[in-house]
């Protein structure tokens, strides 16, 4: 049979071992949605940039239609 009194620091020790382990999971998880949240931040300004550029080259083109006809 297994002896009691090495049964309890074993569970002891597995229990810190779980606790640490839980605390370690949850700091990396949230450090994984802030880097998520910050992608979808840089995703967002890059769609902002992407649209004025694309509004710059249509007033560019149709400032130069006129231009093209004469």
């Amino acid at each position: 049979m297994t002896d009691p009194g090495l049964l309890v620091p074993i569970a002891g020790m597995g229990m810190v071992l779980g606790i640490i382990a839980i605390i370690f999971w949850y700091k990396a998880r949230e450090k994984e949605l802030q880097v998520h949240q910050d992608m979808r931040i840089r995703e967002m300004e890059h769609h902002r940039k992407m649209k004025e550029l694309e509004l710059e080259l249509e007033k560019e083109k149709n400032r130069r239609a006129p231009e093209r006809v004469a």
